[in-house]
């Protein structure tokens, strides 16, 4: 596969030499890497522009890739990632839209997140590029604060996200950040001495045992997408009603991973989207040896544990069906079936393999992996046109190396790192 495809040569010099393991960008923290990690909430130095860049809304990829056509006024987007739910396969959905439309990304100042897990705020987006005069589309991982994201976003912004069944997403989060949650880490450690017991379940069994609410690296341990979305995931509290009534107010669509087809129709239908430009694969997906297995006791404690998210889930699930019912749920149907027979016409024409593991991945197309589990990825065909083989790299193209390369492309310099004093 030649790298030029995506005029990444500078990303080979930043991912060369890792066969399979931890990625680092110039000491950036990545969307994929551990989210506990706090991030220091520095804030641009005076907004100074580094390097005066040309204006890019008329350039072409140079290997026949045409994502510069024409603007065609999608309405700006601000898709909330959250954690573990399938948002990287949103996101990149995102990202092809918005590289093909020409769009103005609102990324981080610093590296690939909005400073997690802090609470979002304005200072922490990076500069609107020359040319530009607003942000079109943001879809980095932050910690919600609606009133902050609505000072950079246009009005007329569309907001989304996505949510799972909380028994998933809490099983992923664990098995994932296994050896950055500090409540995690000391789970692990016990597990470690108990016979035939996952980490999981002994956590599980006494969590408040493992988990100190005011280790600012704890926020995912317990109901991470509350925590995401901005809201109290410690207890039920006096502000929640208030809070998620702000939250339906201001979703336009909150998507369900279950549904995920669904999902895309009704997301479809608000941005104006043909269900070509829908199609996709699903990134960030473990190797199956790394899925724990959930008891049914197991499955009591966890959603015993996690009882905001599956209020929040199980509040924006219903919210979800209400939307599908006014779209029409024939319509709907017909609609999924066009949108997976266009998601299998591309994979067909794209995928040699999928389920690839990490070590027989080209440095381009691997994802960045943790020290807990093995995230698989794909390999592309062979005998395709340079245009194809655009279109299809960028359909498999892991988060890391393709914000890297969005970020190159509206700014002419690499992402900053995240200072270390």
């Amino acid at each position: 596969m030649c790298v030029e495809i995506l005029s990444l040569s500078y990303v080979e010099s930043h991912y060369g030499g890792h066969k399979g393991h931890n990625v680092e960008e110039k000491g950036a923290l990545s969307d994929n890497a551990p989210p506990n990690t706090p991030v220091p909430s520095h804030t641009a130095p005076n907004r100074r522009k580094e390097v005066q860049t040309p204006n890019l809304q008329h350039q072409r990829d140079p290997n026949g890739y045409t994502f510069m056509r024409t603007r065609r006024s999608p309405p700006p987007v601000a898709f909330l990632k959250t954690h573990k739910t399938g948002s990287s396969t949103v996101q990149n959905l995102m990202f092809r839209l918005g590289e093909k439309e020409n769009l103005t990304f609102a990324f981080p100042y610093y590296a690939y997140q909005f400073s997690y897990p802090d609470r979002f705020r304005a200072d922490f987006v990076d500069e609107l590029p020359p040319g530009s005069s607003q942000f079109d589309m943001l879809c980095s991982h932050m910690r919600l604060d609606l009133g902050q994201l609505k000072q950079v976003m246009p009005k007329n912004t569309i907001y989304i996200t996505l949510l799972r069944d909380p028994l998933h997403t809490f099983e992923s989060v664990f098995s994932y950040y296994t050896s950055t949650v500090p409540a995690f880490t000391l789970a692990k450690k016990a597990a470690d001495t108990a016979n035939r017991k996952s980490a999981l379940s002994v956590f599980l069994e006494a969590p408040e045992s493992y988990w100190d609410p005011t280790e600012p690296g704890n926020g995912l341990a317990r109901n991470p997408m509350s925590f995401d979305l901005g809201l109290s995931s410690q207890e039920w509290n006096a502000s929640w009603p208030m809070e998620l009534t702000q939250l339906e107010e201001a979703f336009q669509l909150v998507m369900i991973a279950e549904h995920f087809d669904e999902s895309l129709v009704l997301l479809g239908a608000l941005l104006q989207l043909e269900p070509e430009e829908l199609a996709y694969v699903h990134l960030n997906v473990r190797a199956p040896s790394d899925i724990t297995p959930i008891e049914d006791d197991t499955k009591a404690r966890l959603w015993a544990w996690n009882s905001l998210d599956v209020l929040l889930y199980n509040l924006f699930l219903q919210v979800f069906w209400e939307k599908a019912e006014q779209y029409g749920l024939g319509r709907l149907k017909r609609e999924v079936n066009l949108l997976r027979a266009s998601t299998q016409r591309l994979r067909q024409k794209c995928v040699a393999r999928g389920g690839v593991p990490p070590g027989e991945l080209e440095d381009l197309v691997r994802p960045w992996q943790t020290d807990t589990v093995t995230i698989l990825g794909y390999k592309v065909r062979g005998n395709l046109t340079l245009q194809e083989e655009g279109l299809c790299v960028r359909l498999v193209l892991p988060e890391l190396q393709y914000h890297s390369h969005l970020y190159f492309q509206q700014y002419g310099h690499d992402m900053r790192s995240i200072p270390t004093d």
